[in-house]
């Protein structure tokens, strides 16, 4: 079981930045893959970002360049930030842990670009 708790969303100007934390209740070395996920109405959840338990990451096309996933492995969080924003960043998300193929979501937090 992972418990997750995310962070840091709200109302941001086009342009700003954002930073998003999520919070386990486990080790980062002992989930395979944690990521973060979004999902704005009427469109399905996208990948944005991941990072492996080695410290490996990836990203989406549409966030690539203009954002960095990260981790504190002493707090066990791991950390989306985001710059550059666009009225099409406005979403639902959500961190996800995935552990030997079990998925675990944390509750998920809004995020709206809007001057």
């Amino acid at each position: 079981q992972v418990q997750l708790v995310e962070s840091g969303g709200g109302l941001v100007q086009p342009g700003g930045s954002l930073r998003l934390s999520c919070a386990s209740s486990r080790s980062l070395f002992s989930i395979n893959v944690m990521g973060w996920y979004r999902q704005a109405p009427g469109k399905q959840r996208e990948l944005v970002a991941f990072i492996t338990s080695s410290g490996a990451t990836n990203y989406a096309g549409s966030v690539k360049g203009r954002s960095t996933i990260s981790r504190d492995v002493a707090k066990n969080t791991v950390y989306l930030q985001v710059d550059s924003l666009k009225p099409d960043d406005t979403a639902v998300y959500n961190c996800g842990a995935n552990v030997r193929g079990s998925q675990y979501w944390g509750q998920g937090t809004q995020v709206t670009v809007s001057s």
